[in-house]
């Protein structure tokens, strides 16, 4: 995503999101947690437009995507938006369903490492917005449903049959989608669907050492690294190697790898700007 901005100013609050800026570290905190942080229309929207104006911040190294209480969340509300869509048209649907896909796109293009925090339940479309971090960090609680087929849609929604396959493999994604059955955490551990299993109650606190980490890394090898993951997801070897070689010629170029030169032969901790 571009970082230059047009003439708006940022946006000073959100009314469906807690977010917090500290130490290059971004936190998103889905607040709802009477209701197991089901997603609204504003919701999706707010995540959409948040991620687009933090994409923009040189400031954010990292983002922690986390849900407050006992779930990290249980879906769209079955009330606002299931109830909602029953009275919609078909151009009315579609863009509804548009704008749950761009949120998922803008997880994975955003130019920053996403850390999922998940505790409890991560189902429905809050499964998707787990899936489509770079890491799952979850506690023995963690539940993950792909529930779309048990309200009768497609287990393909929000771009989980795009996703899903590439982070569990084709038997396992076949299954979770069809069935919607729950994954506890020690299977999602097992098929690869979680990047760390905490301590209970730890998720967080350790979604959050993670992000520190990377937020004092060199940010412009984790935004390279994060892009040519999504972009050769479907390119034939030769375009990926081509990629591969270009992003590193321009990296080469960079401040930070001149600088870990410099601190390797100083015998010093690199100093990573980020340029």
């Amino acid at each position: 995503m571009s970082p230059f901005t047009g003439s708006a100013a940022r946006t000073p609050s959100w009314e469906h999101l807690r977010v917090d800026l500290t130490d290059g570290v971004a936190t998103v905190t889905l607040a709802r947690p009477e209701k197991l942080n089901a997603l609204t229309f504003g919701a999706y929207a707010d995540l959409r437009d948040l991620l687009a104006e933090l994409s923009r911040e040189r400031s954010v190294r990292a983002l922690v995507l986390a849900g407050e209480g006992r779930g990290f969340c249980s879906g769209g509300d079955v009330d606002e938006i299931i109830g909602a869509t029953l009275a919609m048209d078909t151009a009315q649907l579609l863009d509804f369903n548009r704008m749950t896909g761009q949120v998922v796109r803008a997880l994975r293009e955003c130019p920053f490492p996403v850390i999922a925090a998940v505790q409890g339940v991560a189902a429905g479309a809050g499964a998707v917005l787990a899936l489509a971090a770079d890491f799952r960090v979850a506690d023995p609680t963690a539940r993950f449903a792909f529930l779309f087929t048990r309200v009768g849609l497609s287990g393909g929604d929000m771009g989980a049959a795009y996703l899903l396959p590439r982070v569990v493999g084709l038997g396992h994604a076949t299954r979770l989608l069809m069935l919607g059955d729950p994954v506890r955490a020690p299977e999602a551990e097992r098929i690869g669907l979680i990047s760390e299993l905490t301590e209970e109650g730890r998720a967080d606190e350790t979604a959050h050492q993670l992000a520190h980490r990377l937020a004092t890394g060199p940010a412009l090898a984790h935004s390279q690294t994060k892009a040519l993951l999504t972009a050769e997801l479907d390119m034939p070897l030769a375009a990926s190697v081509e990629l591969d070689a270009s992003t590193q010629a321009l990296l080469m170029n960079s401040a930070d790898y001149a600088e870990f030169h410099a601190a390797f032969t100083e015998k010093r901790p690199p100093k990573w700007s980020g340029r």
